[in-house]
C-alpha cells in the first residue's frame, strides 16, 4: 500500500480522507450494510488491501492474484447505480497500463453470522 497516502481522499468517493473512511474497515471494523461493504471493497482493491477482499468474500478463494491488478491499475471512480438489502449495482472506472478496464457489475451479498459477505457478481457490460 506504499503508493496510497493515508491523508488522500478515499477511493470510495465519500469525500473523506481514506484514514477516516474505508481504512477503518480494512483495519477490522465490519461494515453494517452491503453498500458500505461494496465501497470498502472497491477501496481495498484501489489501495492493495487484498486480505480484506478475501475476508469479505463468501468463497474465501485466494484473490492474491489480484494484487498485481491492484498495483498496475488506477482506480478513478466508483459510481453506485442502484442497491438494495442484498445487492449493489455499480460502475467502476479503472485504467490499467493506460487502457480503459471500466465495468459495471451487479454484486450479490449474503449475511453470514451477522456479517455481509460478497457472494458473486454479474458483469453488466
Amino acid at each position: 500500500m506504499a503508493k496510497f497516502r493515508q491523508n488522500a481522499l478515499c477511493p470510495c468517493g465519500s469525500g473523506k480522507k481514506y484514514k477516516r473512511c474505508c481504512k477503518i474497515f480494512h483495519n477490522g471494523i465490519y461494515p453494517k450494510d452491503v453498500l458500505t461493504l461494496m465501497k470498502s471493497r472497491y477501496s481495498a482493491f484501489a489501495v492493495g488491501e487484498i486480505d480484506y477482499i478475501i475476508k469479505t468474500s463468501i468463497d474465501q478463494k485466494d484473490y492474491r492474484e489480484l494484487k498485481a491488478f491492484s498495483e498496475i491499475c488506477d482506480f478513478k471512480r466508483l459510481d453506485i447505480l442502484d442497491y438494495g438489502e442484498d445487492f449493489v449495482i455499480f460502475r467502476a472506472t479503472i485504467f490499467c497500463n493506460g487502457e480503459d478496464n471500466s465495468f459495471s457489475e451487479r454484486s450479490r451479498f449474503i449475511l453470514v453470522d451477522g456479517k455481509w459477505k460478497y457472494e458473486s457478481g454479474d458483469i453488466l457490460d
